[in-house]
């Protein structure tokens, strides 16, 4: 399996591992707010890190915190995605790469999908050469007919792992959801779908062992929980408050993302909000003043929802129940 080697390169250059107490945590490079400097930059113009730190909570596992103060309405760090997909509804009218709306659909694949610039088409590579060579017909059907998006992140992420450009388990530093039996036994029809699609292409079966029921459950497990509704605020962010409670209608969503820093940040009242201006590079902006060593929080579900709908989604989608001040109060 071949596949272009500055692209391959480009990718994992994308990542870098940092040691920290308790924990190894793999950051994409784009984490800071700013880019690296260059060999003629000197150490005065070196950018900042972001000013946060990831470490353990009292009862919540790890989370995210700052080493100084944060305003309001400043970025606190960016992230790309370490791997995203559209919807299915917005497949032919999003970049199959960056999920950026498109203007005009111009130089879509036989597939049908189609990019915004000439970059998105060559970042592609680690995981279109692959994806193209297989037959997804009866895999997307099923995902559509079932309302099912994860798979397809799974599909996404199957693709980069055969072309190399991601390791099997770049995904297992991630909380996993905890699934019961009958759950499992869901995915069975994607994971056979999937690998069957795959098989099919005539990929060897050097560059496909990877691809177990086991690992297809696990990977699936972790998306569950992790994954982020890509929603691109149009261009302007400046109403945070009115971007926190925006849809969560599945239609409103141009496609799903997984993030390495972002994961880590636990559910409450929200101090920090995630945005998405043109596409699926993320910005975390702080929503109020954030104190050096105060955790940043973000919510998970649509603030405006009812007590018992909230309480409900959280349960059966994250698997906890939320004991913020709010939810304490019953409002």
């Amino acid at each position: 399996m071949r596949m272009s080697l500055m692209a391959s390169t480009l990718w994992r250059s994308r990542f870098r591992t940092l040691y920290i107490p308790n924990a190894l945590v793999l950051f994409s490079s784009s984490a800071a707010t700013v880019t690296p400097p260059n060999k003629n930059d000197s150490l005065s113009n070196a950018p900042s890190p972001p000013p946060i730190r990831v470490a353990l909570t009292e009862s919540a596992g790890r989370g995210v915190f700052a080493t100084r103060r944060i305003g309001a309405g400043d970025t606190i760090h960016t992230a790309k995605p370490i791997v995203s997909y559209p919807s299915l509804s917005a497949i032919n009218t999003v970049c199959y790469f960056c999920l950026k709306k498109m203007r005009t659909v111009t130089g879509s694949q036989p597939q049908g999908v189609c990019f915004c610039c000439e970059n998105c088409r060559e970042s592609s590579k680690v995981f279109y050469d692959v994806e193209k060579k297989a037959d997804w017909l009866s895999f997307d059907e099923y995902c559509r007919t079932q309302g099912l998006k994860f798979p397809l992140l799974v599909k996404r992420l199957a693709c980069m792992v055969i072309s190399g450009a991601a390791p099997a388990g770049i995904l297992d530093i991630l909380q996993p959801a905890s699934l019961t039996r009958e759950m499992i036994l869901k995915t069975e029809e994607g994971f056979h779908l999937l690998r069957n699609a795959l098989v099919k292409s005539n990929i060897g079966d050097e560059h496909t062992s990877f691809l177990t029921k086991q690992w297809y459950t696990d990977v699936l497990a972790r998306i569950h929980i992790n994954a982020f509704r890509i929603e691109l605020a149009a261009g302007a962010y400046e109403d945070l408050l009115s971007l926190a409670s925006a849809s969560i209608e599945a239609e409103a969503a141009v496609g799903n993302a997984i993030y390495m820093l972002p994961s880590f940040y636990n559910h409450d009242y929200p101090n920090t909000h995630i945005v998405w201006i043109e596409n699926a590079d993320a910005k975390l902006k702080a929503l109020s003043d954030i104190d050096e060593g105060e955790e940043l929080r973000i919510c998970y579900i649509d603030v405006s929802m009812s007590y018992d709908a909230r309480q409900s989604l959280l349960s059966q989608g994250f698997g906890f129940k939320c004991n913020c001040l709010r939810c304490l109060s019953g409002d």
